[in-house]
């Protein structure tokens, strides 16, 4: 195979954006194409095998653009960008970051950061109900937040309702001090996290007093239509089937309602049925329905969560038996 060189101009205001503190996201790139990159003058001299070549100049110029668009360069970025040059969907990397959803109350614009994301935030504009299923750091929770305080801000919906299982995540809490709202709070912490984060905290307790933004448990559910509002069920593995057919019934006229969980992490009581599971199988056939799978690939925390729950993955794939295995031993 035949070794060629080729050079790219890099602007001097981007350069250490897009090759990183020390080089470190030009080695990542050299180790991952087996080229070799020498950054100098405002320039950087590729050489290699061509069809390497090519990927890393896609992926270069992809990261150059993402900078000049205002983005910081994330090692996330970086590894989406190597990953899509291994596909045909190279070019949906700048396509993806067109898509701002809205910005934080720092300014900081919110948006898919990768296809799986991408056709996340795309089934929710479409559908009426919309179940997001991931594993942690996928972004599930975060864009349905920030998709429901834009549809909020833009008067498509009159109120903004989160919701969750109170279920302790394998650990037994006791009794909790305080009053009611003190103690489901806990459970409730990342939604206003996000909500913070998104909306501001003056805004979500100005809107809160109204009524217009409600967060609470999902007992609090039962006996309520609800018409009008962007509804979010959170940690979704956690429901029994009684309580995800409860609250799929309470939807109303003019709303929407998104549905976000992780089928390997459920804090249920040993033998107890997901009400997630028992909905992707009982709506799969419905027309108005939306279901997204987003993978380990779709991992936008630190790089080091990926490498995590790909492992999680392996070992689990490794470690359960078969089907037809798992009945012969309960017969046993």
């Amino acid at each position: 195979m035949s070794v060629i060189e080729t050079m790219i101009d890099i602007p001097a205001e981007h350069e250490r954006n897009v090759c990183g503190q020390f080089d470190t996201y030009l080695k990542k790139i050299e180790r991952t194409l087996h080229v070799t990159m020498i950054a100098r003058d405002g320039e950087i001299k590729i050489i290699g095998p061509e069809k390497t070549i090519g990927q890393a100049k896609s992926v270069f110029n992809n990261l150059i653009e993402l900078s000049r668009r205002g983005n910081t360069i994330t090692e996330q970025n970086v590894d989406y960008a190597l990953s899509l040059s291994f596909t045909e969907n190279d070019g949906q990397l700048l396509e993806i970051d067109k898509d701002i959803i809205c910005r934080t109350i720092s300014g900081k614009p919110v948006k898919p950061k990768t296809l799986g994301q991408k056709h996340y935030v795309d089934a929710i504009r479409k559908k009426m109900i919309v179940f997001g299923i991931g594993p942690a750091g996928t972004g599930k929770t975060y864009l349905a937040m920030a998709m429901a305080i834009q549809a909020f801000k833009n008067g498509e919906v009159g109120r903004i309702i989160l919701t969750r299982p109170a279920i302790e995540a394998g650990e037994k809490l006791g009794f909790l001090p305080g009053d009611l709202q003190s103690k489901i709070d806990p459970y409730l912490r990342p939604l206003y996290d996000a909500l913070y984060q998104i909306m501001g905290a003056e805004s979500y307790l100005h809107n809160s007093e109204k009524g217009l933004i409600e967060v609470a448990p999902l007992a609090y559910m039962r006996g309520r239509t609800l018409d009008n509002a962007y509804i979010i069920l959170d940690e979704a593995q956690n429901t029994t089937p009684a309580q995800m057919k409860m609250f799929l019934t309470r939807i109303g006229f003019g709303s929407k309602v998104i549905i976000t969980g992780d089928q390997t992490q459920k804090d249920l009581p040993g033998g107890a049925v997901s009400g997630l599971d028992t909905a992707l199988k009982v709506l799969k056939r419905i027309d108005d329905i939306g279901f997204c799978y987003l993978t380990s690939s779709d991992v936008v925390r630190h790089p080091l969560v990926q490498k995590i729950v790909q492992a999680y993955e392996t070992y689990e794939q490794k470690n359960t038996p078969p089907p037809g295995r798992r009945r012969i031993r309960e017969r046993n």
